[in-house]
């Protein structure tokens, strides 16, 4: 038996456990300590595993709750069939599965807790997250530059579609679909432009210095030379 994957099956198994216990006590409480002090007691963890598991408290249950939302969309869009869909319209159906099963109220919980300054950087690491999720499973191979600007842009999209649709009271939340489709217009109307401008005789000459030094740029590649990992 390999009891390191029983040991992450069990560690995985409680995590689960835990966070669905405290998500009627973030409603209420936030996600705080006494959240996670709550859904220990309700899920019967041990209180050492939870506080291994959930070392920062209430800020590690917000985190694990994001995280959990990306994985539903991943799997979501892996058991749609995308290819009658045009690039917009799936990346908009990527926003719309990940807001699908979220709640409200334990969005707006979390966005309040990221909003302050000490965990602002933890807050857009997660939108990062979320962009690289989509762009993932929407199949992105890009490793240059794009790699960037592609979860820079849909990070930005992201964040503002959430902020309209925590305040979206339409049906089935029409305004944030409609509010979302503006926004992808409005970034394919930049990327043609940018087009137009690498086209341009002119700007194709003002532009090749910086333009080889952009070229340059890769996006992070995983580490192999890691003790457990095999170079090919």
């Amino acid at each position: 038996m390999d009891t390191e994957n029983t040991s992450e099956d069990t560690m995985t198994a409680a995590k689960t456990l835990i966070l669905k216990a405290s998500l009627p006590h973030a409603a209420f409480d936030g996600w705080s300590q006494t959240t996670l002090q709550a859904a220990v007691a309700d899920s019967g963890a041990a209180p050492a595993l939870a506080q291994a598991l959930f070392p920062r408290g209430g800020i590690d249950l917000a985190v694990a709750y994001h995280q959990a939302g990306d994985r539903a969309m991943q799997d979501a869009l892996a058991s749609t069939d995308l290819t009658a869909l045009r690039y917009t319209n799936r990346v908009a159906l990527a926003i719309k599965l990940r807001l699908a099963d979220a709640d409200k109220e334990l969005v707006r919980r979390g966005s309040t807790l990221f909003s302050l300054p000490q965990n602002a950087p933890e807050g857009a690491k997660l939108i990062w997250s979320t962009a690289d999720a989509i762009w993932t499973s929407l199949g992105d191979t890009s490793t240059d530059l794009n790699w960037y600007s592609k979860r820079a842009t849909l990070s930005a999209v992201y964040s503002a579609t959430v902020l309209f649709w925590l305040g979206d009271q339409s049906d089935d939340n029409a305004e944030t679909w409609a509010f979302l489709d503006r926004r992808l217009a409005n970034i394919m109307q930049f990327e043609k432009t940018k087009a137009a401008i690498r086209e341009n005789p002119l700007a194709k000459a003002l532009l090749s210095g910086p333009l080889k030094l952009l070229e340059k740029i890769r996006a992070p590649q995983p580490a192999t030379d890691l003790p457990g990992h095999h170079k090919p």
